[in-house]
């Protein structure tokens, strides 16, 4: 598998489906940045990389934190000269109505799963070379949604709508 050789990933996201898609990426030839809160996730998937021998590494960033996701596209970009491709896959699921859940589980669900593609979108675009991409992960779960996930179901319901927004002036990096 080399079909992304040469190529550049910046992942949010360092356990479940962050893991696998960088694990995925850096198997394919990617040199692979991943971005994660949780120490003990990023040193599980360092270990997946020694012991695989990936290109790919974890940095501590709290993906809802512009001055954190600015600071870690300039990382990746220094570290590996460029930057071809964003893989959104960093989530936290609450569980809650709208009257159980708090302000801030709230808050902190939307910036997370969306003000994240944002902040990765806002710093990471201008970076990005021609023929790039961006991944968003989304679930089922922004259409047709189960109860007691409030918070969360609607975040997806956003990621949905941002991915078909031409508000980028470069669509086509959407996926």
């Amino acid at each position: 598998m080399t079909e992304f050789t040469g190529k550049v990933a910046l992942v949010t996201g360092t356990s479940g489906i962050g893991l696998a898609s960088a694990r995925r990426l850096a198997q394919g030839g990617a040199a692979v940045l991943a971005l994660g809160i949780d120490p003990q996730a990023n040193a599980n998937l360092d270990a997946v990389a020694q012991i695989e021998g990936l290109r790919m590494q974890a940095r501590l960033t709290d993906v809802s934190q512009d001055d954190q996701v600015e600071a870690a596209v300039a990382d990746c970009v220094q570290r590996f000269g460029r930057l071809d491709i964003i893989v959104n896959a960093a989530a936290v699921h609450p569980y809650g109505t709208v009257v159980s859940t708090d302000a801030a589980t709230w808050a902190r669900c939307l910036a997370v799963n969306v003000g994240s593609i944002y902040l990765t979108a806002h710093h990471g675009i201008p970076q990005m070379t021609a023929g790039g991409a961006i991944v968003n992960i989304s679930s089922v779960q922004g259409h047709a949604c189960q109860q007691n996930v409030a918070a969360y179901v609607t975040t997806k319901g956003a990621i949905h709508a941002l991915t078909r927004a031409p508000v980028t002036g470069r669509p086509h990096l959407w996926r």
